[in-house]
């Protein structure tokens, strides 16, 4: 049985919560440590990523999931979006600076030793996984799964950034929760000025880190394509399409407690990935 210790962080450059939850079931023991990077619209306890964490925990690996601060989420509803207004106002500058400051945190925790820095992002989390590699050697190994390959998502266009300069903020439903969810222009103008740190097609082809990429043949979210673009920009890539996959494979919210075959394939090789990784740096 895992212990899990819940924490609540803050960054200094942004005044927001982030939510923190680390399993292991050997404290004060060095191990190998995950962390699970959330996409677009999720949080820490989204779907199956609970259980998620037992598993890596089960096999002798410390795993953190995490809220981004800017998510939507609050300390007292981590399931909900009650703070619609920080939202809209997050961008992945943010995004990255609180994956840092998680890293940064757990690299000081003494009930956790770790031997080993891997990351998994899932859709939009993918991007910063593989964004934050990039600029932190600390972190040995990447997997994504359904990965953006481009930070913009298209929001580059000209006539969507014209009547989105015009209106201040676009609006995205949530068929869950039955919420349109603001995007303040704000993050155009600092995925723009930011396009250094972000241009995934430019920093990949650098990374040195082994990455394997997962994407369903069948993801109506991100198109496959999205995975392809990733192995152009960085051949070394190890990428392996799911067969008639979704965008979560399989998985829903809330959780059946039940994980899908294709589910079950990815966290697999997953695990085995960074089994291997683990090995070639020691």
């Amino acid at each position: 049985m895992a212990n899990i210790y819940h924490f609540v962080l803050k960054s200094p450059k942004h005044n927001k919560p982030i939510l923190l939850d680390l399993s292991l079931s050997e404290p004060e023991k060095p191990q190998p440590l995950v962390v699970l990077v959330h996409g677009f619209k999720s949080f820490k306890d989204w779907g199956a990523f609970p259980s998620l964490a037992a598993y890596f925990a089960e096999r002798g690996y410390a795993f953190a999931r995490f809220s981004f601060s800017h998510n939507g989420t609050s300390p007292e509803a981590p399931l909900d979006f009650p703070d619609l207004d920080a939202f809209g106002n997050n961008n992945f500058e943010i995004e990255l600076d609180d994956l840092a400051v998680v890293i940064d945190a757990l690299a000081q925790q003494h009930i956790l030793k770790p031997t080993f820095l891997g990351l998994i992002g899932h859709s939009r989390g993918g991007g910063v996984a593989l964004l934050k590699a990039a600029e932190d050697q600390r972190v040995q190994a990447v997997a994504t799964w359904a990965s953006i390959a481009d930070m913009r998502m298209n929001f580059d266009k000209q006539d969507i950034v014209a009547v989105w300069k015009k209106n201040g903020v676009v609006y995205v439903p949530n068929t869950r929760t039955n919420q349109e969810m603001p995007l303040y222009f704000q993050l155009y103008e600092n995925t723009i000025r930011n396009w250094a740190r972000l241009d995934l097609a430019s920093l990949l082809p650098k990374m040195t880190q082994p990455v394997l990429a997962f994407h369903g043949s069948a993801d109506k979210t991100v198109p496959e394509s999205d995975a392809h673009l990733l192995k152009k920009y960085q051949p070394a890539i190890d990428l392996r399409i799911i067969a008639e996959a979704d965008h979560t494979f399989g998985i829903r919210h809330p959780h059946t407690g039940v994980w899908t075959e294709h589910f079950q394939t990815v966290v697999d090789e997953t695990f085995n990935f960074f089994e291997q990784s683990r090995m070639n740096v020691l």
